[in-house]
């Protein structure tokens, strides 16, 4: 008796954390369901080289019609400058750097349109000579600690108002192929500040040509490329062609991604509206050859190349201005406003990428 007493106690108590497992196993299920997953980045590039041009009612109303295509983060990009590749001096420009009042005006519209925000500052030169950003760099130690001493002034700068204005991920640099050499400089004195001031992802927009080379990745949250990968050889490819000439850059990346295990953002990339655009989709292209759809084919075959990769979390397209009315039929340059190209954008952003989460 006293056996079977035990026996049926032990039944009745194996009852009962049995269903107080599955009870605790469906509530722990039911709150997970309720933690909304990261959100796919699907991007937009917001540029202006005006003082005042993010903190217009057109640019508001630009805003507005880049959250309409299906938008969920933008962009927003700040330029400073140095006067030639080897100047250590880095400085705002008046008649070109937008005012903090036009930077935190966009944040706070592109928030109010459903938008989280990128925050990118950019180091581009006065005078070229031939020379771009990727260039800057010196063979003085002296001037390598000078340069970074000026350019964590500015970083910080703007990682405290991208912590103010409650934004979602900051760039810590762009395209600077040979400053991004000097390791310790980034691993010791850029990221960690970055850290200390602004609590959101952080990511590095590193040149297509450029990103296996950079050694700071395991310091940031996401890799960023800016993708301009050359496709074709020829003017006005085909579709097929397009699609086709992804295919060695795709398994590139894919191989490689493994090796640092870190999701990858296309940080940049972008095609003008004209016959040559797939073969250097990094130059912006003036002329009379305008080929509308050959922008949106661009669009697209990236679109199907990379959003079934699990490591792919996001795009950003070069590039959308302030004015509502910019693009057009007639237009050979990088936008896509009112283009073809925003239909393949719509069509994505709205519906075939509606609930793709980041994997």
């Amino acid at each position: 008796m006293f056996r079977k007493f035990i026996k049926f106690t032990i039944d009745i108590t194996s009852v009962i954390i049995l269903t107080l497992s599955l009870i605790c196993d469906s509530t722990w299920a039911s709150y997970l369901n309720t933690i909304p997953a990261p959100k796919f980045q699907k991007g937009m590039c917001y540029v202006t080289w005006s003082p005042m041009g993010y903190v217009s009612a057109k640019s508001d109303e630009s805003l507005k019609s880049m959250a309409d295509t299906g938008v969920n983060y933008v962009q927003i990009v700040v330029t400073w400058y140095q006067e030639e590749f080897d100047s250590v001096v880095i400085k705002a420009e008046d008649e070109r750097t937008p005012t903090d009042q036009s930077v935190r005006h966009a944040i706070k519209k592109a928030h109010e349109y459903g938008m989280a925000v990128m925050l990118k500052p950019h180091v581009d030169l006065i005078r070229s000579d031939g020379n771009c950003r990727a260039d800057i760099g010196f063979s003085d130690p002296e001037k390598w600690e000078r340069w970074f001493s000026n350019y964590k002034k500015f970083i910080k700068y703007y990682a405290a108002m991208a912590q103010e204005e409650n934004v979602e991920i900051f760039c810590v640099g762009t395209e600077l192929e040979y400053t991004a050499t000097q390791v310790e400089s980034w691993t010791e004195r850029i990221i960690p500040m970055v850290r200390e001031v602004f609590s959101g992802k952080i990511t590095y927009a590193s040149n297509w040509d450029n990103y296996k080379n950079i050694k700071f990745w395991d310091k940031l949250d996401y890799i960023g490329i800016d993708a301009y990968f050359p496709l074709v050889n020829k003017d006005n490819p085909t579709y097929q062609e397009i699609k086709d000439a992804w295919g060695k850059w795709v398994k590139e990346i894919d191989e490689w991604q493994k090796t640092v295990n870190k999701p990858i953002i296309f940080t940049e990339c972008g095609y003008c509206s004209a016959d040559s655009s797939a073969k250097r989709p990094w130059e912006e292209i003036f002329c009379d050859k305008v080929n509308l759809q050959l922008q949106a084919d661009c669009y697209r075959a990236l679109l199907e190349t990379f959003c079934d990769k699990p490591w792919f979390v996001g795009v950003y397209w070069w590039a959308w201005n302030t004015y509502a009315g910019s693009g057009g039929k007639n237009h050979s340059r990088f936008t896509p406003q009112n283009k073809p190209a925003v239909a393949c954008l719509k069509t994505w952003y709205r519906d075939i990428l509606r609930d793709r989460p980041q994997m």
